[in-house]
């Protein structure tokens, strides 16, 4: 090959890697044998591939330029003794830019997103669904305020990589049946990242970033519930090299409280009245949840509702107060569902006692037989009625 190399590529010879890449490839997608099958352009696609062999190559190239024989003494054509890129072959003929089919190519960025973070918090059944406003404090990474992320020292900057020349890659040389296969690996000098850092910042030791505590405010919304996510845009971990920082996602859980359980958007609760209110009836003024909120003096929001206990009301009875429950995330209200115990003396005095007797010899009660009532079926016991109805 006595034509110049830089000549074959159409480059100056002081073109850098990243132009003779592309010079390689727009040759490559003209020249190759599956596209022009004629002699005089296989040879020249020979040619092409061997002068990119030698440029491509710090050490061949630096051996060339000095004016050494880069193939040292070897006459060999495509496929016997020249040696090529297959991923740059592929990328010419697949629209590689920089970015092969098997990753990223070329120096990967310093500077990346943050990874995101998570606490968890716990709040009151009250805070849950009137939503509340909370201080935290949390640990996470932040920017280095001595470097600002560039995870040098003071005065001093990132360098070029030597060994891959900024590539963020070097080649590997692998001999096959065709010939000696090229491919790229990520530079182990610079960790595919084209640069180094010869003075890494003290204080985050050239990541960019160290960790630290601060307290921020959420709103937790109304109507959550445990395992609700509360999403704190760009509040999590700072990226490396000062990246953009990841979310954080606040986890609630509802601690249990001691008069109303939810399900759902609906508040449940019992309430016990004595034998002798159930049997006459009784108006009795309950809490709402909304007694476990501090509210302004004329803020107008009513902390008890009355439950109106019916005369002959029994243990178990339900009633549903529309609209008092827990407010829902998209809208709405549910219901507070109000279960009435009817709780039967233990321990009676002896005038009691005898006030009860009486109440049972007027009602015939003296010696009661019991009523015996057929309980709920099971399922294989409908499932046989069903059969036999038809």
């Amino acid at each position: 090959m006595s034509q110049d190399l830089y000549e074959l590529l159409g480059v100056a010879r002081d073109a850098d890697a990243d132009t003779i890449k592309k010079a390689y490839r727009r040759l490559a997608r003209q020249l190759h044998p599956d596209v022009n099958p004629d002699p005089e352009t296989q040879e020249r696609f020979k040619e092409v591939t061997r002068a990119y062999e030698v440029l491509s190559d710090p050490q061949k190239r630096a051996s060339y330029d000095r004016g050494g024989d880069p193939f040292g003494g070897g006459a060999g054509g495509f496929g016997q003794g020249a040696g090529f890129s297959f991923t740059d072959i592929m990328d010419a003929f697949f629209g590689g830019q920089g970015q092969g089919a098997g990753g990223g190519r070329g120096p990967r960025p310093r500077t990346r997103r943050g990874q995101d973070a998570l606490i968890r918090l716990e709040v009151e059944l009250a805070e849950a669904a009137f939503g509340v406003t909370r201080e935290l404090t949390v640990d996470t990474a932040v920017l280095c305020s001595t470097c600002h992320g560039e995870g040098a020292a003071p005065g001093t900057h990132a360098v070029p990589c030597e060994t891959c020349r900024g590539q963020g890659e070097v080649a590997h040389v692998q001999r096959s049946f065709l010939g000696e296969i090229r491919t790229l690996r990520p530079c182990a000098a610079c960790r595919g990242l084209g640069t180094v850092i010869p003075e890494p910042c003290r204080e985050c030791s050239g990541d960019g970033r160290v960790r630290s505590r601060r307290s921020l405010t959420v709103k937790i919304p109304a109507g959550v519930d445990t395992g609700t996510r509360v999403q704190l845009s760009e509040q999590g971990e700072v990226g490396p090299g000062g990246g953009p920082a990841g979310d954080l996602y606040v986890e609630i859980h509802v601690a249990q409280h001691e008069v109303f359980t939810r399900q759902g958007n609906d508040l449940h609760c019992t309430v016990t009245v004595p034998m002798s209110a159930a049997a006459l009836g009784t108006t009795l003024t309950l809490p709402t949840l909304e007694a476990d909120v501090e509210q302004g003096a004329d803020s107008g929001v009513e902390t008890t509702f009355d439950l109106d206990v019916r005369p002959g009301t029994q243990s178990g009875t339900q009633q549903v107060l529309r609209a008092r429950g827990v407010p829902g995330l998209r809208g709405g209200r549910g219901d507070l569902i109000v279960t009435v115990a009817v709780e039967t003396p233990t321990k009676l005095d002896p005038r009691q006692e005898e006030l009860l007797r009486e109440l049972a010899a007027i009602r015939g009660e003296e010696d009661p037989t019991g009523q015996l009532r057929p309980g709920s079926k099971s399922v294989f016991g409908r499932l046989r009625d069903a059969f036999n109805a038809h």
